[in-house]
């Protein structure tokens, strides 16, 4: 059985995101960024590869 954390889950559904960008900014290894959905709001997307599971990003979420 792995002992690895799991990538962090800033949001279930995207009304629970209010794109504040404060994980973004956070995150010390750049896996986070902003894209935009069809509306034009922006969301976090988190690049797996990149992500050392630090949980900084939830930690300094406003809304988590």
């Amino acid at each position: 059985m792995s002992r690895e954390k799991k990538i962090p889950v800033l949001f279930n559904k995207k009304e629970e995101c209010c794109g504040c960008t404060a994980c973004m900014v956070t995150c010390v290894q750049n896996a986070i960024h902003m894209v935009t959905d069809e509306k034009g709001f922006y969301y976090p997307w988190i690049n797996k590869s990149k992500c050392i599971r630090c949980y900084q990003c939830v930690r300094v979420c406003p809304i988590l």
